[in-house]
């Protein structure tokens, strides 16, 4: 077995939590049952790695092999790594078959048609999902195992989730060879981030439920009410204050969990609005801005905002909207424009 192979599985081994190490190797399937039952998983991880190598040695690993137990790792531990959602698009109605034979196939073929040191990983998973692992070269240098770019990507769907490496200049390349692999035409970044995964298929893949604000302001009514206490009132009025802003956020958030988004971008394009007669405005030119967030939680954030006393209720659709937005990212960038349409001016 080639050394630098011997290192990197023991690299790799000691990434993982001591009590994980057992089950992490029976997934990884390399190694059979009987090599696994004469390791002793009781031991400093520095022995546990070095024993590891040595039954890897028996079996003679390769790269490949190696490779697949770093997908293993990062898929049982995807929050270590920062996720951009990427959504392809088609020009017409094209064919929805998808073979996963031709679409490894074709990243291949593509990536090393460019780059001939680039080493590239498959695994797939129960849930339609497709682990790719990329490791980067040089025309002069070998592919650095060690700063690689992982895809996942969901079959017959248009989403792509990419924790790109630190060599991002290699990242026009890999989109390339995405939308060669599955048929689209075109692949742009949806300006969503996390590092919790999970919670961004959940936004794509409408598997998030946001509840949307109906709120209308009504008029106060009067009321015969019996005179009472400073006090009394005040406590009334405390109470219904906090009744009423839980009842406009469970309407903007709805009751469960919001998915863990770390950064969203909006941009902006309308127009100003302003009396003729004023003369303020000479041209009528587009004011163009751009509004970044960015939190560990961004939407719980957003969430306990009013409860906080931050902001008032209902807070704008413009916060609210973030993940219905984020679904029709295409629409967007054509209209310019990632606020409600009710907020453009025509």
């Amino acid at each position: 077995m080639d050394e630098t192979v011997a290192e990197y599985i023991r690299r790799t081994v000691l990434k993982i939590p001591r009590d994980e190490i057992k089950t992490m190797l029976q997934k990884w399937g390399f190694l059979s049952e009987a090599q696994l039952r004469t390791l002793n998983f009781h031991q400093i991880k520095d022995n546990i790695s070095q024993q590891v190598v040595q039954l890897c040695e028996e079996n003679s690993a390769d790269l490949k092999q190696a490779a697949v137990l770093d997908i293993i790792y990062n898929h049982n531990y995807q929050n270590k790594r920062m996720w951009s959602v990427y959504q392809m698009k088609k020009s017409g109605e094209e064919s929805d078959y998808f073979d996963i034979t031709e679409f490894k196939k074709k990243v291949k073929g593509r990536l090393r048609s460019a780059l001939k040191n680039v080493t590239i990983t498959f695994k797939e998973y129960e849930d339609n999902a497709i682990w790719i692992r990329v490791a980067w070269g040089t025309p002069y240098k070998k592919p650095n195992q060690y700063k690689p770019s992982y895809v996942v990507y969901h079959s017959q769907t248009p989403y792509v989730f990419i924790s790109s490496s630190a060599l991002r200049s290699n990242l026009p390349l890999l989109c390339q060879a995405l939308i060669v692999a599955t048929n689209y035409h075109d692949i742009r970044e949806m300006e969503l981030r996390s590092h919790c995964l999970n919670s961004l298929k959940d936004i794509v893949f409408k598997r998030y439920s946001q509840n949307f604000q109906t709120y209308c302001p009504q008029p106060l009514q009067e009321e015969n009410v019996e005179p009472e206490s400073a006090d009394v009132r005040i406590v009334q009025e405390n109470r219904s204050e906090k009744e009423r802003i839980h009842r406009l956020n469970l309407e903007a958030f709805g009751s469960g969990p919001q998915p863990k988004l770390e950064f969203a971008q909006y941009k902006l394009e309308t127009m100003f609005k302003s009396d003729p007669k004023m003369g303020v405005l000479d041209k009528r030119e587009p004011f163009r801005c751009l509004v970044k967030f960015s939190s560990p939680h961004l939407l719980e954030s957003l969430k306990s905002l009013a409860p906080a006393g931050m902001a008032d209720v209902p807070l704008s659709p413009l916060l609210t909207c973030i993940p219905h937005k984020a679904r029709n990212y295409f629409k967007i960038r054509e209209k310019k424009c990632l606020f409600p349409e009710g907020f453009v001016s025509p």
